[in-house]
C-alpha cells in the first residue's frame, strides 16, 4: 500500500484535494477503508498520513482522525478476532449469518466513532 501511495501521491493529491479541502473529515474514512485492507494501523499511518500533509489538512484534524485507523476489526479475519470466536465456549461472541454482522461490528464501530467525535471536539474547543 505504501509503495502505491508513494508512487502515485501526485496524481492522488490532485484528483482528491479539492474535495478533501473542503471536507477534511472524508480522510478519516479513507484511514478507516485503508485499516480494513491493510490490517495494520501502522501501514496506515505510514501510507496515508503524508497524503494527508501533503493535501494541507491541519495536524489537528489529522490527529482527531487518528482513531479511525482501526478499522481492521470490520472484516473477521484479524487473528485476534477468530481467535475470540473461537476461544469462546459461551457461544456469545460468533460471526453471523452475514459476515459483517460479527459480535465485534457494533462495539468496534461505536468506539471508533465517539473516539473521532471527541478528537474533532477537543479540536474545536483547544
Amino acid at each position: 500500500g505504501d509503495t502505491f501511495l508513494q508512487g502515485n501521491m501526485a496524481q492522488l493529491t490532485l484528483s482528491i484535494e479539492g474535495i478533501v479541502r473542503q471536507m477534511p473529515w472524508l480522510f478519516g474514512i479513507a484511514l478507516f477503508v485503508m485499516s480494513i485492507l491493510l490490517y495494520s494501523q501502522a501501514a496506515t499511518v505510514r501510507a496515508l498520513m503524508p497524503l494527508g500533509i501533503v493535501l494541507g489538512i491541519s495536524p489537528y484534524m489529522l490527529i482527531a482522525l487518528f482513531p479511525a485507523v482501526n478499522g481492521y476489526f470490520f472484516i473477521p479475519n484479524y487473528p485476534t478476532v477468530v481467535a475470540a470466536i473461537n476461544f469462546d465456549r459461551t457461544g456469545t461472541t460468533k460471526i453471523g449469518k452475514y459476515v459483517l454482522n460479527h459480535s465485534f461490528m457494533m462495539p468496534g464501530l461505536v468506539s471508533t466513532v465517539v473516539a473521532i467525535v471527541l478528537g474533532l471536539l477537543f479540536i474545536q474547543i483547544f
